[in-house]
């Protein structure tokens, strides 16, 4: 993407029925390290998230802690997903509510215009409907219930017993979007992401369009149609339009027009609500669809995905609490192929954490430092020449940048994290074969074998300066030549320190959207900050430039990133 571009990113606004699990948290910090890299790059970049607060799901839940639904979700919203962005570190631009008057009053106008333009109509309507998942199920979602369930029909998903509505509704036209829709994703092959997802969507659309029940009258928890006000929004619609509403549709067109259109990240259960059924509402009201649809996996606990209803999820903090914010964001952001399924475990966490995190990086970090203050009194060195293997290591990072940026693009988080990596590796292979100890060591040693030698020549001057002038001229070259290796030792050790440093102030720039914590403790530590000004304001595309770090900025001690795990789960 061009710089300063507009860049606004969304996740799916979560349905706050219960506390959040590690797989509402997988979303939010893949959408935050999305937006953080392109906020850095220096998109015009905007983050959404937020709750969908309607619904008939959440009226029952209120009812059965009698409270009103207004005070149910008020308290969720505060105690549980508020605190799911602290956790995580996730640095959201806005966060929408779908009770708040700024969503309510314009999707009203949204559905207002749909009506006048003749795409919603008076019906009745007859299906078995998930409360769990407030959604009308189609026939390949829909089982035989077994146990306790025999004889009914469950949901798929919730494997819970389906409810017969018949109520009169009003429809939206969606049956006259099918080949609309086809053409959209012929003309942008990368609407839907990833392509197995695109294929699944262009399949469903390709067998018939039924049009959709957008109003239910049985119960009041919802945002009223404005021309008819027994009936209350489909709470599906009503929450996808979270993401027009939250950028001036309807009451601030200047910013709308900046804004729009966004990317959408959404979990693969809810793809054909924001892939077709978003975008047809959207042509409908004559507005430009999404820029794109990207459909990440389900993160398995056991083999199984995770669900609230069967009391599979993780909370967040279990993780956080002995890892830490980085290490979650970062597991999960490199151990499963975006876009795929994924399965978590424990074990896989704690090696991970301690091979990448603590051995692969955290040392690097650690000992470039203490190298720094041992050989330097901590004080950046000025390199000398550049061998090959200072220039190869100027070509990784160079590479991992470009590479990492084309990743990003295509929402693939995991692979621009493994080109970042390959300089972690690197500069940890660079420090074994450069062994700046023995550098140090044997410039130790020439410095006291010319120490000696001078101390020889003093101590024997008045004998041969007047006799054998010979013997006095080979004592004098052979300390020049040992003086000579003292400062080649110096000048090399200074080139392979400065390039381990400089490596690191890449990698704390690549690496902040992921793990901002660790990179800003590093940045400090590498007195980047005096010099360079703050980490965020680093443009992250030109990381790669070789020798911003200047000599003779001081570094400072560095706490390891990441310490030592006593206990777990």
């Amino acid at each position: 993407m061009p710089a300063g571009d507009s860049f606004y990113i969304t996740t799916p606004i979560y349905y706050p029925s219960d506390v959040p699990h590690i797989g509402h948290g997988y979303t939010s910090v893949a959408v935050d390290t999305l937006a953080r890299w392109h906020r850095q790059a220096g998109d015009d970049t905007w983050m959404l998230t937020g709750t969908d607060e309607h619904g008939q799901k959440m009226l029952r839940a209120a009812a059965a802690n009698g409270v009103t639904p207004q005070q149910w979700v008020d308290k969720l919203v505060s105690e549980s997903w508020f605190p799911l962005l602290e956790t995580l570190d996730v640095a959201n631009d806005d966060f929408i509510r779908t009770t708040q008057e700024r969503h309510e009053k314009n999707v009203q106008v949204f559905f207002q215009r749909l009506y006048d333009a003749g795409y919603i109509y008076a019906g009745e309507y007859e299906a078995l409907y998930c409360v769990g998942c407030e959604e009308f199920k189609p026939e390949s979602e829909i089982v035989d219930g077994t146990g306790p369930f025999e004889g009914l029909k469950v949901c798929a998903i919730h494997s819970k017993p389906l409810e017969l509505l018949q109520e009169k509704n009003y429809f939206f036209k969606l049956s006259e979007f099918q080949d609309r829709l086809l053409e959209l994703y012929k003309n942008e092959p990368d609407f839907v992401r990833p392509h197995s997802a695109r294929n699944e969507v262009v399949s469903f659309v390709s067998q018939g369009l039924k049009d959709l029940s957008i109003s239910r009258s049985t119960f009041d928890w919802g945002i009223p149609l404005p021309w008819d006000e027994s009936h209350v929004i489909y709470v599906w619609v009503d929450a996808l339009l979270n993401y027009a509403t939250a950028v001036g549709y309807g009451s601030d067109e200047e910013t709308f027009a900046r804004r729009w259109p966004a990317y959408h990240v959404v979990g693969k259960d809810i793809l054909r609500f924001h892939a077709v059924i978003w975008p047809a509402l959207l042509m409908a009201a004559g507005v430009d669809v999404p820029k794109g649809v990207f459909a990440h996996g389900w993160l398995l606990v056991g083999g199984e995905k995770m669900s609230k209803s069967k009391l599979t999820g993780i909370a967040p903090t279990e993780i956080t609490d002995v890892f830490g914010s980085d290490a979650y964001r970062f597991y999960f952001l490199s151990a499963i192929a975006f876009g795929q399924d994924g399965s978590f475990s424990w074990e896989d966490l704690s090696a991970r954490y301690q091979a990448e995190l603590a051995n692969g990086f955290g040392n690097l970090a650690s000992r470039t430092i203490a190298m720094t203050s041992k050989y330097f009194d901590g004080v950046v060195p000025d390199p000398h020449v550049y061998d090959e293997a200072d220039v190869e290591i100027q070509r990784i990072v160079e590479r991992a940048v470009s590479g990492a940026d084309a990743a990003i693009e295509a929402f693939r988080i995991d692979e621009a994290i493994r080109e970042i990596w390959t300089i972690v590796d690197a500069l940890n292979g660079y420090i074994t074969a450069m062994a700046p100890w023995a550098l140090e060591k044997n410039r130790v040693a020439a410095e006291n074998e010319s120490a000696e030698a001078a101390a020889t020549v003093q101590s024997v001057g008045d004998a041969i300066a007047g006799g054998d002038v010979e013997v006095n001229a080979e004592l004098r070259a052979a300390i020049f030549e040992l003086q000579v290796a003292v400062e080649h030792q110096q000048a090399r050790l200074a080139t392979v320190i400065y390039t381990c440093l400089e490596g690191l102030r890449a990698l704390a720039v690549l690496l902040s959207p992921v793990i901002p914590q660790a990179t800003r403790k590093l940045w400090v530590a590498l007195g980047a900050e005096q010099t360079l000004g703050s980490l965020a304001a680093q443009p992250i595309r030109e990381a790669g430039a070789w020798g911003k770090l200047a000599p003779g900025t001081k570094v400072t001690s560095l706490t390891p990133l990441f310490p030592r795990v006593e206990s777990q789960p």
